[in-house]
Formats: C-alpha cells, structure tokens, sequence
C-alpha cells in the first residue's frame, strides 16, 4: 500500500468510507466487520465514516461503533490507522437528512463520537455540510475550539465551496487539513477545489468516487474511456477511476465505500496501477 499525507501523517492513498455498511440496505454485521478486516489486512489505514451514517433514529452512530469494533477485534497491528468522522448532518429516521451547524451542537457530537469510537482524541473531525441558518464561520470556530482543546487531532471540512475552504483554513489558523468532496467521473463541478487544495498543500478526499453505492457498478458501462483503459490494463473499471484520481495531484486520497470484502481489495489494488499521460488524459475528457 502506497501513502499519502493529511496533516503531519502518512494514511493509505486509498481509504475506505464506511457508510454503506450502515444505511438502507445494509449488509450484516458479519459481511461489513469482514469488509473493514479485508481493508487492513490490504493496507488501509484511512477510514471515513461520520454520526449520520445510520438507518433508524435510535442509533445515532452506528457506523462508527461498527468500525471501532471491527479495528478492536482485528488480530493486526491498527497503531498506525487514523479514523476520520464527520458532525453536523443528522438523519431523522424517516430516510431524510437534516441540518446542524450550531457550535453547540458540533461540540456534543463531537464528544458523543469520541466516546462511540474509543479513542482519547478523534483522529479528523470534519464539518459535515454547510447550514444555511449558521454563519460558516461559526460552525469552523466550534471545530477550531475542539483541535485546540485537543479533543480532535486534525480538523477537516466536508461538502465546501472555494471560498468556504479559505474561509476555514484562516480560522483554524492554517490547520485545515483536509476537504471532503463529492467527486467522480459523473460528478466533474469540485474540480475547483481539488485544484486549491493541491495548491495549499491540503488533502483533498473524494467522496463517492465510484459513483455512489446503487452506480458504482455500472461505472465501466456508463463509461466507455474508462472500461477501455481497464481493458488494456487487464483491471476492473473501478480501479481505472480510483488510480485516475489519484494521478491528478499528490494531495487527492479517494474514500471508496465498500460493503463486501472482494470490491475493497479491488479499490486498494489502484495504488498499483500506473496511467500514462495520455490515458489519464483521455479519462479527463471522458
């Protein structure tokens, strides 16, 4: 497994993001506790996953209390694996999502996270979505206060416009180390800030970058230059998109979801394969 920094840090060029384990649709424990063991047992050290990543209203969080029992019941050395939640998005129950950047609330969730993943720091806490009624600012202020009074190691935004990164980056004081962003073949329009993060040295980590869970394995059909690329290359359509990602700057580190043990080692395979100049321009025009 190839690395990449965020902060001051090596994580794994590939992550995996947690939420289709825990969402409509979800597999069994059994199926995702296998999934997250096959992510480390391939190098991942990067796990993303956030408080709203639930089904029914009464389990707030249970995708982190998944995954840090999944990472405690791993045989493996874990000392070097960095778990990445988010706060402010909140699912009701009813399939719908709601908002809530009010620096109060950010410091509970914040501190109900802390406890659910076990950890005396969280390793990045991140500003889920922007809420129309709070002043960004004050929402990335309660993230400042949490890094600051060392409850969160690193402290990240998620769902940003350019502006709102350099808005958040002034007010953490130059610590912003990382944006989380939607971004994949179909989904072109965070180019803008994948390309101010490469410039401020920030990583940039793509969410959905396969398409999102109901797509992703249409991918190569719904995307002729990139089954082609995959065919020269004897590889999985998926794996074209994720080494495509991760050849347009040193800073981009895809957070893949996986709810199956097979197409988590498949994303973690892209470290390895190389695109040419060309291909990754045809991919670009694609």
């Amino acid at each position: 497994m190839h690395t990449r920094r965020l902060g001051d840090v090596d994580v794994s060029s590939i992550g995996l993001g947690g939420m289709p384990m825990s969402i409509e649709g979800r597999p069994d424990e059994e199926r995702s506790v296998a999934t997250i063991h096959a992510a480390l047992e391939a190098g991942i050290t990067f796990f993303d996953t956030a408080d709203a990543y639930h089904r029914d209203a009464g389990e707030v969080g249970h995708n982190e209390s998944l995954i840090a029992r999944a990472i405690a019941s791993y045989g493996g050395d874990t000392s070097g694996v960095l778990v990445a939640t988010k706060g402010g998005h909140l699912r009701p129950g009813d399939g719908s999502w709601t908002l809530n950047g009010s620096p109060e609330y950010l410091k509970q969730a914040a501190e109900a996270s802390l406890k659910r993943l076990g950890v005396e720091a969280i390793g990045l806490y991140q500003f889920h979505r922007p809420d129309p009624k709070v002043p960004y600012g004050e929402s990335v202020g309660a993230i400042r206060d949490l890094l600051d009074e060392g409850k969160i190691r690193f402290a990240g935004i998620s769902n940003a416009n350019p502006e709102q990164i350099k808005q958040a980056n002034d007010i953490l004081g130059g610590r912003l180390v990382s944006v989380q962003n939607q971004f994949s073949p179909a989904f072109r329009s965070s180019e803008p800030e994948l390309d101010l993060c490469a410039e401020l040295g920030i990583a940039f980590l793509p969410w959905s970058p396969l398409g999102g869970i109901t797509k992703a394995s249409e991918l190569g059909s719904r995307f002729a230059p990139f089954a082609d690329v995959a065919k020269t290359h004897g590889v999985s359509p998926q794996q074209v998109t994720l080494a495509w990602m991760l050849a347009k700057a040193p800073v981009v580190i895809p957070i893949p979801g996986s709810s199956r043990p097979e197409t988590i080692r498949d994303s973690a395979l892209a470290v390895d394969l190389t695109l040419t100049a060309d291909e990754v321009a045809a991919l670009d025009a694609a």
